[in-house]
């Protein structure tokens, strides 16, 4: 092995200048991980963990005092810790969802992005830091591949501007009452005079429910869906199946001198050694 070295070390003098020539032609890929299939990939994984807690409210729920022997029965605390965790996973696919939407516009912003403004640091950084309506609005504006300007009248945009507004009161701990409330309940000196019985069960477990938004998932998972298919029909077919292609990839690639982006290499990855002369000779004796 030195000696190889060597004879290699030695060839740079008689083989530079070709060998300077050949780097310059070299294609020089950087690849990075996507931020919207990263997010996807997320919400995906936590989605299946919530399903797989089995959560039904409407057939675990007890609706009243008489149910105190289907607690005694069953074990409150396995219910408790299942509902806790599943609540938890919701509060956080929530969270997120919002987040993967943006993550798609700026995911086109990165792939479409017209040159003028990309090569202009100034331009570009302005346009990626409009807010998030704005960036939707003016996508035709400032990329290719657009056939028709974004309407931000569509219904799947002001689902998802809601979408947006709700999860910020999630996230950030907002007292919106209308949200919030669980029960109403005069007073009578110190005596309280309850408007509606709740039960043990509406008033521990149900109350996380509704605050989480737990029954609300579904319908918001599809809200995301909803816009980032809506995006999709405002570009060419062409643009459409390239965008479709470089979102369902974890990792993608950039040759910044060439202004070239895509995908390098398949998802599947295989690692393998060289086994030494015992392994490899099947007749090498024990």
């Amino acid at each position: 092995m030195p000696d190889l070295a060597t004879q290699i070390k030695a060839d740079f003098a008689s083989h530079g200048q070709q060998m300077a020539q050949l780097r310059k032609s070299l294609e020089d890929w950087t690849e990075f991980v996507n931020p919207y299939q990263r997010i996807r990939s997320s919400v995906d994984s936590l989605l299946r963990e919530l399903n797989a807690l089995n959560l039904r409210p409407e057939d675990d729920a007890m609706p009243d005092i008489a149910s105190v022997e289907q607690v005694l029965n069953n074990d409150w605390s396995d219910v408790a810790t299942r509902y806790s965790k599943g609540l938890g996973l919701c509060f956080g696919i929530r969270s997120m969802l919002p987040v993967m939407a943006e993550a798609f516009v700026n995911l086109l912003l990165f792939a479409l992005m017209r040159p003028e403004l990309k090569s202009n640091q100034r331009l570009r950084d302005n346009t990626i830091r409009q807010p998030i309506d704005i960036r939707i609005m003016n996508l035709s504006v400032t990329c290719t591949g657009f056939e028709s300007q974004v309407d931000y009248k569509h219904a799947a945009f002001r689902a998802y501007h809601t979408l947006v507004n709700e999860r910020n009161d999630l996230l950030h701990g907002n007292v919106v009452l209308e949200q919030l409330k669980f029960n109403e309940v005069y007073f009578n000196g110190r005596v309280p005079v309850f408007k509606q019985y709740r039960s043990l069960w509406e008033r521990t477990v149900g109350v996380d429910i509704q605050a989480v938004g737990l029954h609300r998932l579904a319908n918001e998972v599809q809200v995301v869906n909803n816009m980032v298919t809506q995006l999709k029909t405002h570009l060419t077919p062409a643009t459409r199946e390239h965008i479709e292609r470089v979102s369902e990839q974890r990792n993608l690639a950039l040759d910044e001198g060439r202004g070239k982006f895509g995908v390098l290499f398949s998802g599947r990855l295989v690692d393998m050694f060289a086994p030494d002369d015992d392994e490899a000779d099947p007749n090498t004796a024990a």
